[in-house]
């Protein structure tokens, strides 16, 4: 059998270099992709008072949806690996007779060498796929940062309401002592001071409210890191500054690099790789045959040489190439249908922003004031015996409201800023 063997052995190293030059295509795709091992974060990590970039870095770290998206990326190197390989050798051997002296005795390796570029086209596949898996991260990034965000401005409007909802209290609290005194006095009638209780009241159901809400908005916050409690008492803003409002035409513009527009047009590149795929496996492959015989009868080897290749008449993989195609035109829709949604979502943004903007500020410079110094005035003439409790009640309700509705400008001025700050997946784009 040695003499059967040798040859074999010289004969599978020839076909594993021929397989793999008639595969090799120029190739000039570069990778990437950087090692992106998932960190675990403790999800109940305490702080007292935490900051947007301590929530930031424990939303990267330890959020479910981004380990999941980077996972991918892992895995899509396996994919990438696996295309560049060539098909295996295959060993045959056959026995004819089964006297000794009259045995035939053949043993072949048959090896596949793939035609038409099919490597190429499976390596620039898997490329293109890694490539959509390293954007569709950065897009998974980019969207539970503006979750974060929008969540830590949440719970620092409702931080907010919380003080302005207790200073409610103590002012309601002083109207009634106020009016008590009075009533004991015989200034007012007593009436006046079971509408100032009354008061007193709504503003501690106020107080409630604003203590669940900031509780829902905590644990909101914590659930971005995949928290189940929050582990931090309070959140602390480190800029004092509104957000920028950016002029649309030149955020219209940095919106091609979104990584959600971006990955729409990977996706185009992906489908079309994929086509090419397709159509290089209508050239059928060649499988070379090279072995040796041995013929005990005659005493003698004889070389085994062998060539097949199939006929392509029914089967040219016509219906993958069409279905593949069609992928490739849908792809094509999805990145216009991709490109207008965008550029509608930022518009809307930008105007919500541009509003919230001057809705705050107005408030802030004209309203708030003139609210302030109408309720103090109010109060102090009280005391004096100069204003009736119901035109305290309307001042403290009309500074009250001023300052909520400041609030809420100020979360909906936040909110939109995020939203530009996602479409266009920069860090910091609209908020500094």
């Amino acid at each position: 059998m040695q003499k059967v063997l040798l040859p074999l052995l010289i004969a599978a190293s020839t076909l594993s270099t021929i397989a793999l030059s008639a595969s090799a295509q120029p190739m000039s795709h570069t990778s990437a992709y950087s090692n992106m091992a998932t960190q675990s974060t403790p999800a109940g990590s305490a702080y007292s008072r935490l900051t947007l970039a301590a929530a930031l870095e424990l939303a990267y770290n330890a959020n479910p949806d981004i380990a999941v998206a980077r996972r991918e990326v892992e895995a899509i190197e396996g994919t990438v690996q696996q295309a560049g390989l060539i098909p295996n050798p295959e060993l045959a051997t056959l026995v004819e007779d089964t006297k000794r002296e009259t045995r035939t005795t053949t043993v072949q390796i048959n090896q596949v060498i793939e035609l038409g570029g099919k490597r190429g086209a499976r390596i620039s596949a898997a490329e293109r796929g890694r490539d959509f898996a390293l954007m569709d991260l950065t897009a998974k990034q980019a969207d539970i940062r503006a979750k974060v965000i929008s969540a830590f401005y949440d719970v620092l409007v409702g931080q907010e309401r919380i003080r302005l909802a207790e200073g409610s209290v103590e002012l309601a609290k002083r109207a009634t002592l106020i009016a008590s005194r009075r009533v004991m006095s015989g200034k007012i009638s007593p009436v006046e001071e079971t509408r100032a209780r009354v008061a007193e009241a709504g503003v501690r159901v106020e107080l409630a409210q604003a203590v669940n809400e900031l509780e829902t908005a905590r644990r909101q916050l914590a659930a971005t890191w995949g928290g189940v409690t929050p582990g931090f008492e309070l959140v602390e803003n480190t800029e004092s500054d509104l957000p920028t409002l950016w002029p649309l035409p030149e955020l219209a513009q940095r919106l091609q690099q979104s990584p959600f527009l971006l990955r729409a047009k990977i996706e185009v590149e992906r489908r079309k790789a994929i086509a090419q795929v397709e159509r290089s496996r209508r050239i059928p492959d060649v499988t070379v045959t090279l072995g040796a015989k041995r013929d005990e009868q005659m005493g003698r080897n004889q070389a085994v040489i062998g060539l097949s290749i199939p006929i392509p008449v029914f089967d040219r993989n016509q219906g993958n190439v069409l279905e593949s195609l069609r992928r490739t035109d849908k792809a094509r829709d999805e990145l216009v249908a991709t490109e207008v949604n965008l550029n509608m979502e930022l518009g809307q943004a930008h105007g919500r922003l541009s509003k919230s903007l001057i809705e705050a500020e107005l408030i802030k410079t004209e309203i708030l004031p003139g609210a302030q110094s109408n309720y103090d005035a109010t109060t102090k003439g009280f005391e004096l015996g100069k204003f009736s409790f119901l035109e305290v009640l309307d001042a403290q309700r009309t500074f009250f409201q001023a300052k909520s509705q400041y609030l809420r400008s100020l979360a909906e001025t936040y909110r939109a800023a995020t939203d530009i700050d996602r479409l266009l997946g920069e860090p910091f784009s609209a908020i500094k």
